[in-house]
C-alpha cells in the first residue's frame, strides 16, 4: 500500500484532542478494528490505527459518548504514516447521533 502525505488543507471545523481512553470501532475496506481517537471535531476525526485504509475508503464508525452511541459513515481523507488516518468527513450520520456528538463537543470546548 502506498503512503499518502498528510493533508495540509484548512479545517472547516475545530478539532479537539481527546483523552487517551476514547476509542472507535470501525469497519470498511475489508478490515475492522478498534482504534483510539487522537482528535475529534464536528466534521470528522483522526484515528490512531496500525492498519490504515487507503484515501477514499468509506468506513462505518461506532463510538460511545455521554448519552448514547454514535454511528456514522465517513471517508478516509488523509493518511499519516506510522500514526493513523484522518477521517475528516462524516458523510452520513442520523440526526440523533449528530445531537449527541455536538453536545459532547460543546462540553469539551467549555
Amino acid at each position: 500500500m502506498a503512503s499518502e502525505a498528510p493533508c495540509k488543507t484548512q479545517r472547516r471545523y475545530e478539532r479537539i484532542s481527546l483523552p487517551k481512553g476514547m476509542t472507535v470501532a470501525w469497519y470498511g475496506g475489508g478490515d475492522s478494528q478498534v482504534s483510539r481517537l487522537k482528535t475529534l471535531g464536528s466534521g470528522g476525526l483522526f484515528l490512531l490505527a496500525d492498519h490504515v485504509r487507503p484515501v477514499g475508503t468509506t468506513l462505518t464508525l461506532l463510538f460511545e459518548v455521554p448519552g448514547g452511541l454514535v454511528q456514522a459513515e465517513a471517508v478516509v481523507r488523509n493518511i499519516s504514516p506510522n500514526e493513523g488516518m484522518g477521517v475528516v468527513e462524516f458523510t452520513n450520520m442520523c440526526p440523533q447521533a449528530r445531537v449527541l456528538l455536538d453536545d459532547l463537543l460543546r462540553r469539551l470546548l467549555q
